[in-house]
């Protein structure tokens, strides 16, 4: 009987938990999902008087503000390729992609600067990973942000707990998410596992573990897009 490969555990919220359990199915590579954070939607008031464009840091940014405000006229500027698909999918048809992080997001939209005639909205989370708004107003652009979802931390399940010695790698999108593992595995090692981590800040969290052994080691993609990321799970 042959034994079945070493999962890659998934650890981000619904639903990019079900697009990167697909991208990793054809890979060919089997999956765990059991996510360390999860979406709540929030309601706001959406005022988009004044307001020139849209900027959006997430996919979940993207979607929360489709759920409560009707217009699609606005261009919007999205953070990479895949939160510029989701603003098309829900049907704003001026989308410009920045391709990178929120730095580079920043400097997009500074770049066409003296064509915005009004305030940036950065429709996002309560706690955002990345903070546009202080990166924009350092390049001088009016910009305001509106809370339209929360990201909360969940404990991953027991049998999750259970595998951790038998998973090829726990895959890692954001700092939180890493914050949220570093603590869980300070009360149960995982010194045979590895994490794959967006980016640097992604990583920084998880530095302790390796140092005291509760943890195997870290990689990090070499720029912040999931097919980088996914690439390092075939070196």
């Amino acid at each position: 009987m042959v034994a079945a490969a070493p999962r890659i555990w998934v650890t981000r919220a619904s639903p990019g938990a079900e697009e990167t359990t697909a991208r990793l199915a054809a890979m060919s590579l089997p999956v765990l999902v059991d996510p360390l954070l999860a979406v709540v939607p929030l309601s706001p008031s959406i005022d988009l008087d004044g307001v020139a464009v849209l900027a959006f840091t997430s996919v979940n940014g993207v979607q929360a503000f489709a759920r409560l405000c009707a217009d699609r006229g606005l261009p919007v500027f999205a953070v990479g390729g895949r939160t510029a698909r989701a603003a098309r999918e829900a049907g704003f048809a001026d989308v410009a992609s920045a391709d990178g992080d929120v730095e580079a997001l920043a400097a997009l939209i500074a770049g066409q600067a003296v064509r915005i005639d009004g305030v940036v909205l950065h429709p996002g989370a309560l706690e955002p990973a990345g903070d546009l708004v202080s990166a924009l107003a350092a390049k001088r652009v009016t910009v305001r942000s509106v809370a339209v979802y929360e990201t909360v931390e969940r404990d991953p399940a027991p049998a999750t707990l259970d595998q951790l010695g038998t998973l090829a790698a726990v895959l890692l999108h954001s700092p939180r998410a890493a914050r949220k593992l570093a603590r869980v595995l300070e009360g149960r090692p995982a010194p045979s596992l590895r994490a794959v981590c967006l980016s640097p800040a992604v990583a920084a969290p998880l530095t302790a573990l390796i140092e005291a052994g509760q943890l195997a080691a870290v990689a990090v993609a070499p720029h912040p897009s999931e097919t980088a990321l996914l690439d390092l799970l075939t070196l």
